[in-house]
C-alpha cells in the first residue's frame, strides 16, 4: 500500500498520470484536485494526508490509479461480443448512433441504475465538466457531449456516492478511468468499498488520446484556425482530428496538435476499453451506428433491456477486425 506521496513520485512527477480525477474522487480528506492549464497535468494537494500526515492507514489514492502498474493492458473478461447499434428514437445531438444513451437513459427509466457519472459541455464555449445526472431528460439533453477533452470524470464519483447517495451507477468513461474503477473494483481496501458497491457498470469509450481544452480550443483552433467554437458541431479522432463545422469538415493531422494531447496519453496501449463492461465507439459500423462490444454478464444485461424495450436497435455489422486495427495502431504508437 502506498500513499499520495509515493503516488506523486511514481505517476504525476514522471508525466504517467491520466487524469481520470479516480484519486480526487476517493480521497476522503479532499485533499486532492486539479487545477486549469498547465498545472491540470497532474492532481494538486493541499498536502495534508491521512497517512503520511498523520499514520492513519489509508491509501485509497494509490490503489484506485490505474496508472500505478504496467501499461500493457490485460482484461479480465473473456467476453467480446461485437454489434452495430443505434437509438431506437430520436436523440439530438448524438454522437455516431445514439448506443450509448440509448442504453443509459433505459437502465435509467427502468431504476437499474439511479445515476449516470459522465461529461456534459458548455453550449457556448464547449468547455467540457464531470457531472451526475438522475433523470433520462437530462441524460438526452447532454447526449454528444465531446470526450475528446480531457476532464478528470472520476471526480463526480464522489458526488454520486457521497453527496448524492446514490446506490445504482453507470459510468461513461475513457479507458483509463474505466481501469481505474476495475481497480476500485477488485480492490480490497475498506474506504474504496463504497464506492465498489455503487457501481452497477461502465461504458468505455473508445480512445486515442484526449486533448487539453485550452492548449487545443482556445490556441490551436480558435486563435491559429480562426474556429468560432459555436460553429462546431462535433469532432472525432479518426488517425486525424475531424472537426464537423455547419458548412464542412476540417482535417487536422495529429502531428499538428501533438502539443495539445495530454503528457499521460503517450503512454496508454488501451484503445477500446478493455476494462470496461460495454465498450462503445463508431469505428468499424456503418454510418450512423455505434459498435458495441459487451464484456461481461452486467454490460449484457444493459444491452439486452435496450434491445428489448426498443430503445436500443442493433445488427450483426460491426467489424471486429477494424477495432483490432485501431487498436494495434494504439499499442505500436
Amino acid at each position: 500500500m502506498g500513499n499520495y506521496l509515493d503516488l506523486k513520485e511514481k505517476v504525476w512527477n514522471t508525466n504517467r498520470c491520466s487524469g481520470c480525477g479516480g484519486c480526487v474522487a476517493v480521497c476522503p480528506a479532499d485533499a486532492l484536485y486539479f487545477k486549469k492549464g498547465e498545472e491540470s497535468i497532474k492532481p494538486s494537494s493541499n498536502g495534508y494526508c491521512k497517512e503520511a500526515t498523520d499514520g492513519v492507514p489509508c491509501g485509497a489514492c494509490y490503489d484506485i490509479c490505474p496508472r500505478i502498474e504496467g501499461e500493457m493492458p490485460e482484461s479480465s473478461s473473456s467476453r467480446e461480443e461485437y454489434m452495430a447499434a443505434k437509438a431506437g428514437f430520436e436523440i439530438p445531438g448524438k454522437q455516431s448512433g445514439g448506443a450509448v444513451s440509448a442504453i443509459l437513459y433505459d437502465s435509467l427509466e427502468r431504476g437499474i441504475v439511479d445515476a449516470v457519472v459522465t461529461v456534459t459541455e458548455d453550449p457556448w464555449t464547449l468547455k467540457p465538466k464531470s457531472t451526475v445526472i438522475t433523470s433520462g431528460e437530462a441524460l438526452i439533453s447532454s447526449a454528444g457531449s465531446r470526450y475528446n477533452w480531457w476532464v478528470p470524470l472520476l471526480a463526480a464519483l464522489k458526488e454520486a456516492v457521497i453527496g448524492k447517495k446514490c446506490k445504482n451507477i453507470a459510468i461513461v468513461a475513457l479507458p483509463c478511468a474505466a481501469r481505474a474503477v476495475e481497480k476500485l473494483r477488485k480492490s480490497d481496501n475498506e474506504l474504496l468499498g463504497p464506492f465498489a458497491k455503487s457501481i452497477k457498470y461502465v461504458i468505455g469509450l473508445f480512445c486515442t488520446e484526449s486533448f487539453d481544452y485550452e492548449k487545443l480550443m482556445e490556441g490551436k483552433l480558435k486563435s491559429e484556425l480562426q474556429i468560432n467554437p459555436l460553429d462546431i458541431e462535433r469532432m472525432d479522432v479518426r488517425g486525424k482530428l475531424v472537426v464537423t463545422l455547419k458548412n464542412e469538415d476540417i482535417s487536422i493531422p495529429l502531428k499538428d496538435i501533438e502539443d495539445t494531447i495530454r503528457p499521460g496519453c503517450h503512454i496508454c496501449k488501451d484503445f477500446d476499453a478493455l476494462y470496461a463492461d460495454i465498450s462503445a465507439g463508431s469505428v468499424g459500423s456503418p454510418e450512423g451506428y455505434t459498435t458495441l462490444i459487451v464484456r461481461s454478464d452486467t454490460g449484457k444485461l444493459a444491452v439486452d433491456r435496450a434491445l428489448e424495450s426498443g430503445r436500443l436497435v442493433a445488427t450483426d455489422e460491426a467489424d471486429p477486425a477494424v477495432v483490432t486495427k485501431y487498436r494495434d495502431k494504439k499499442q505500436q504508437k
